[in-house]
């Protein structure tokens, strides 16, 4: 039983370590470039006592070859050169040498481990966004598309009893005066359905030329500030052109909203155009 307990105890920090392993690498890297610094720093003091006892050898050799030429003057050194300033205290910094070079080592990990996280996350996503593709039509063609509308309606009817104007700030965009929800963001702001399918126009036109656009390409057309996963988020023109779908339901103060959604949903590698 103690010999199980062990075993899982064993799994449970394997397991931790390997989730959180770009944040240990991380965190051993920076803690690794200070100590380098700190190391490096300490090493100064010994740098210098062996740069003087350099130059007092060299002088005394130039002394002694002086005095065996019989010359009056004798040439002092003042400044070692490059080459000699190197050879006399390189071995003072190995130990900082080698602490840099294995937490740069660790932030080469992180970096390698979250490309690899990014990788997958991204083709996880390709797959569930192809099968909701698939689940969409399948859908149309079962229950017909006034039937996968009214499912559509009763959906963004249901986002917004959950998400009631009366908890949110209406930011006022100059771009009209309809009530509108973005489904992705969940924010209320004053548009109109004319200037949203102008802008939906306008970009489909740049995203062919251009090949992808971020989400905060669209939120700045029609006057809302950007957001952090707008950068991360887009479309890409190998899938489609953007296709807003526009559902009208009430408020909750009973208000006529516009409720934004994406028939073609921005993916996370937009900007991947292999």
């Amino acid at each position: 039983m103690k010999k199980q307990n062990l075993s899982r105890i064993v799994k449970s920090v394997q397991v931790g370590l390997q989730k959180h392993s770009p944040e240990i690498l991380t965190g051993v890297g920076i803690a690794g470039m200070i100590t380098a610094a700190v190391l490096a720093v300490r090493a100064t003091p010994k740098a210098l006592i062996l740069m003087e006892e350099e130059k007092r050898r060299i002088n005394a050799e130039l002394l002694a070859e002086a005095k065996k030429k019989k010359q009056e003057n004798c040439v002092r050194v003042d400044k070692l050169k490059p080459i000699e300033l190197i050879r006399t205290t390189w071995v003072c910094y190995i130990p900082a040498a080698v602490t840099g070079a294995l937490s740069v080592a660790c932030l080469i990990g992180a970096n390698s481990v979250n490309i690899r996280r990014n990788a997958a996350l991204a083709t996880a996503y390709s797959l569930s966004e192809s099968a909701l593709k698939e689940y969409q039509e399948k859908v149309i063609n079962t229950i017909g598309e006034k039937k996968e509308q009214e499912i559509r309606d009763n959906i963004a009817k249901d986002k917004l009893s959950r998400d009631p104007v009366s908890n949110k700030e209406v930011i006022i965009t100059g771009r009209g005066e309809t009530l509108c929800y973005d489904t992705i963001t969940s924010r209320y702001f004053k548009c109109d359905i004319e200037k949203l399918r102008k802008v939906e126009n306008e970009l489909n036109k740049k995203l062919i030329s251009e090949m992808y656009i971020s989400l905060n390409d669209f939120y700045y057309e029609v006057g809302l500030r950007a957001t952090a996963i707008g950068d991360d988020l887009g479309w890409n023109i190998d899938d489609g052109l953007i296709d807003l779908e526009f559902s009208s339901q009430l408020a909750e103060d009973e208000t006529p909203c516009l409720v934004i959604g994406y028939r073609l949903a921005p993916r996370y590698d937009f900007r991947n155009l292999l």
